[in-house]
């Protein structure tokens, strides 16, 4: 449960699933310097970034921590890759608990307006030509956020949904070789592509995507409204629903944390 006394930002249990797979810490080879500060507290304040969308700047004086530590560590630990990490424990953990349901997989995107602009960023066609850029998710039946990644505002919504495919296919058990194929996928008319639904049946993998003047998105609605719903909670993070990062792996390793944390509240509520 951690020790630290961060259960009023941090969920329960979800330390004890982070400690294990933080880098280790960098040793000077003359010694001396300063000890590391408190990781767990280090890591509360990257959740009180996250959550409450203040400013580094902003931080309060109960973590104990300088602005700049706290983001020197949140930079390190994206470039040592500790959040892919996370997301590949989490999803074993769902499988674990038998609560992933890959049989169905649902795509999305969402805009948001980048106030720094920086990699990955471009004119928003839906926020009057401001930069911006997309998040692209994909969820699992019951919209869990199971892949995320990020690209300019005006790039089209077809190109985020082979790499989020591919993303959730990797394998992740070296001896069972588990990949999470999924059967279906679900997306509006903004996906309708004859190249992607030829690529989704080499993958063994049934496109159910409405069409463009045939069929309307409200058909498919019972299926896909769970991504909205996930869309809702990740915006809900206030560091998301505005990018302030310049460096566009500092914005998608937010937006895995928050996706962390949602499939971690779940699981918590399974054995509560």
């Amino acid at each position: 449960m951690g020790s630290g006394g961060w259960g009023w930002i941090v969920p329960d249990g979800l330390w004890d699933l982070v400690e294990p797979l933080l880098p280790a810490a960098r040793v000077r080879p003359q010694g001396g310097g300063t000890a590391n500060l408190d990781d767990e507290a280090v890591f509360a304040a990257i959740v009180f970034v996250l959550t409450t969308g203040c400013a580094w700047r902003h931080l309060p004086p109960c973590f104990g921590l300088s602005k700049s530590t706290v983001h020197r560590r949140f930079t390190i630990w994206t470039r040592d890759g500790l959040w892919g990490r996370l997301r590949r424990a989490m999803l074993e953990h769902l499988v674990a608990a038998d609560v992933l349901d890959v049989s169905r997989v649902v795509v999305d995107s969402v805009h948001v307006r980048a106030k720094k602009g920086g990699a990955h960023t471009g004119p928003s066609p839906v926020d009057r030509g401001k930069p911006g850029s997309k998040v692209h998710v994909l969820s699992d039946r019951g919209g869990l956020p199971l892949v995320i990644g990020i690209s300019a505002g005006n790039v089209h919504d077809q190109h985020g949904l082979i790499p989020l495919v591919q993303a959730l296919q990797m394998k992740h058990d070296p001896e069972r070789g588990l990949h999470y194929r999924p059967r279906k996928v679900h997306a509006d008319k903004a996906y309708d592509s004859p190249e992607l639904r030829k690529w989704l049946r080499r993958q063994q993998i049934l496109p159910r995507i409405a069409r463009k003047g045939i069929e309307s998105s409200q058909t498919l609605g019972r299926h896909r409204w769970v991504i909205e719903r996930t869309m809702a909670w990740l915006t809900g993070y206030r560091r998301i629903a505005r990018r302030y990062e310049r460096d566009h792996l500092l914005y998608l390793a937010f937006c895995d944390l928050a996706a962390a944390i949602t499939c971690h509240k779940r699981l918590a509520r399974l054995t509560t």
